[in-house]
């Protein structure tokens, strides 16, 4: 096949869309020769992918269309010309928004969360807008959608009114030469060096976004923990400014404990294994998640994890992690202290995380993706010819949708 993927919205990797193309790129690397890869790429962005150049086509992008304005223009009138031009059996847009109109070939998208419809105030209007009206029309236009989670499946039948036969259920991968257990003394050595890190931390990787990733409930919690007991142990952030990050930012200014909170910014590829590694005890109380990967990401690395199992995270966890109530700080206080003085549980929470996060693979992840992109291909040919839409063997893995993402928050 020939296959196009767009990559312009990776936000220069420091996203979780970013992380997912960047791994599903060089998933797809590996077994390139069978199929020819186009990658529509930023200009700006090229380094990120010179991995692929040798194997896959890198069709670089105007950095004036790295705006989103001018990027949803893009996709819709530029992306389509190419797409024909290159003779492209199908092409994989990487994120709901900027879902094609124009059907030059075979579409596949990949929708990792519908917060739009899940989380008030997590975007601005015109984006939240643009979310709920427009893109359940362009939804109807893709030959196929992969959801990252059950969970997100059923959000999409539901909000986007998919017929189940275009939906398919493939869970993010793990880059287990990445994050592997390692040395926890020479984590620990790393982080100190770097970062001034000599206490015990507990660890939060997301972006700092406010209200959705709940970092200002998790400063509360943690003031009143170090109020009641005193404890050495340190709160460390890793992650880039999002929406609403000043708030997040006042929350420390304002913590009388704002010197044991370390705010590290966006931590690179190569450090992050060592972050959690060092980490006591890794935390995510977000609202919301269409998969959530930084949870298994820590398992994978020997890192305790506790976590609220809102959205897709039920799922994604399973029973390897400690549960938190993200909408109540004293029981987020309550986890942190009880997690913080029990050895014997983190250990416990460490080696049921180790055996979980071995189901996650991007090998697995690619495999099924490009079984995806076949079946658009055979849907597309078929409308092509006047045939009746029809499932394809394969396509539906998961039914009743609603009811299986609904089992996961329970």
């Amino acid at each position: 096949m020939r296959i196009g993927i767009s990559t312009s919205v990776i936000q220069r990797g420091r996203s979780g869309v970013g992380q997912y193309v960047l791994a599903l790129v060089r998933a797809l690397h590996a077994g390139a020769r069978h199929h020819d890869f186009s990658l529509f790429v930023l200009e700006e962005d090229l380094p990120l992918f010179a991995f692929a150049a040798d194997a896959m086509t890198l069709v670089p992008v105007a950095e004036r269309f790295r705006p989103p304005a001018r990027d949803v223009l893009w996709h819709q009138i530029d992306l389509p010309r190419l797409a024909r031009r290159l003779r492209l059996d199908v092409l994989h847009v990487p994120s709901y928004r900027r879902l094609l109109w124009r059907r030059s070939c075979a579409l596949v998208a990949t929708v990792h969360d519908l917060a739009p419809f899940r989380v008030p105030g997590k975007y601005d209007l015109l984006r939240m807008l643009y979310g709920r009206v427009v893109v359940p029309v362009l939804a109807r236009r893709q030959d196929e959608i992969i959801a990252v989670s059950r969970h997100t499946a059923a959000d999409v039948a539901a909000f986007f009114h998919q017929p189940p036969e275009r939906l398919r259920v493939i869970h993010n991968g793990l880059d287990h030469e990445r994050f592997f257990p390692g040395s926890r003394t020479a984590a620990k050595e790393d982080v100190a060096r770097r970062h001034g890190l000599h206490q015990p931390y507990f660890l939060y990787v997301a972006r700092l976004e406010h209200p959705a990733k709940n970092h200002v409930r998790l400063i509360e919690a943690f003031n009143g923990f170090k109020a009641a007991t005193g404890s050495p142990w340190q709160l460390v952030l890793g992650g880039s400014d999002w929406h609403g990050a000043e708030s997040v930012h006042e929350a420390i200014r304002r913590s009388a404990f704002a010197a044991e909170i370390h705010s590290l910014g966006f931590v690179p590829d190569g450090e992050l294994p060592m972050l959690y590694r060092a980490a006591d005890l890794f935390v995510f109380p977000s609202l919301f998640e269409g998969f959530g990967l930084p949870p298994v990401e820590a398992m994978a690395c020997g890192c305790p994890v506790l976590a609220s199992r809102s959205g897709a995270l039920g799922e994604v966890i399973g029973e390897a992690a400690a549960i938190l109530d993200p909408e109540s700080v004293a029981d987020i206080r309550t986890q942190l202290t009880r997690l913080s003085g029990d050895a014997g549980a983190r250990e416990n929470l460490r080696t049921d995380g180790l055996a979980w996060a071995a189901r996650f693979d991007w090998g697995r992840t690619a495999a099924a993706t490009v079984a995806a992109y076949a079946g658009a291909v055979e849907r597309s040919r078929a409308r092509s010819h006047g045939f009746p839409s029809r499932a394809i063997s394969g396509l539906n893995p998961i039914p009743d949708l609603r009811r299986k993402a609904e089992d996961t928050e329970h």
